[in-house]
């Protein structure tokens, strides 16, 4: 379900704890704590959200809030500006819910979507410190095509490009 602006103190919950459950301890505390309340303020979550280019969904499960992800296109992507693309930027499940298949759930929805907004390609960072989402990403058809810098505070981190083709 899209996220409306009126949502946006859910927004920022969850994107804070997500984001914290799973980076926080491989992280400078210092660099953490500034990307957080960098990111996740109100001011850019709201900037985020009155972009009709980026789009943020809210996923519940059972009637509780489970994860969100987030959605740009155009110019709102954050590297790869094609026309036939689509940037899938966020996609996270709070640690409860985790092990239930949302995350493929959530994919498998999001690929539908984009195919049918005829888009040629669906793309992603990922850390490349992250096996698992990498394994998770590459277990659903999407392949590594580059890298690109990636800052949390003053920390400069890598990301591995990874694309999805229609």
């Amino acid at each position: 379900m899209p996220c409306r602006p009126s949502e946006l103190k859910e927004l920022m919950t969850i994107s804070r704890t997500t984001f914290s459950d799973a980076f926080q301890a491989q992280n400078n505390p210092e660099d953490f704590n500034v990307y957080l309340d960098k990111a996740f303020s109100r001011t850019q979550l709201g900037k985020e959200l009155d972009n009709p280019k980026m789009n943020f969904y809210f996923v519940y499960f059972e009637g509780v809030l489970a994860a969100y992800f987030k959605l740009n296109e155009g110019d709102a992507q954050t590297d790869i500006k094609q026309e036939g693309s689509m940037e899938l930027e966020r996609i996270y499940v709070l640690k409860a819910f985790q092990g239930k298949q949302l995350g493929k759930r959530i994919l498998d929805w999001i690929k539908d979507w984009v195919k049918g907004n005829e888009k040629s390609f669906l793309w992603l960072g990922v850390w490349e410190k992250n096996p698992r989402a990498i394994a998770f990403y590459e277990r659903h058809g999407f392949y590594k095509f580059g890298t690109h810098p990636y800052f949390i505070g003053q920390d400069e981190q890598t990301d591995w490009l990874m694309r999805f083709d229609f």
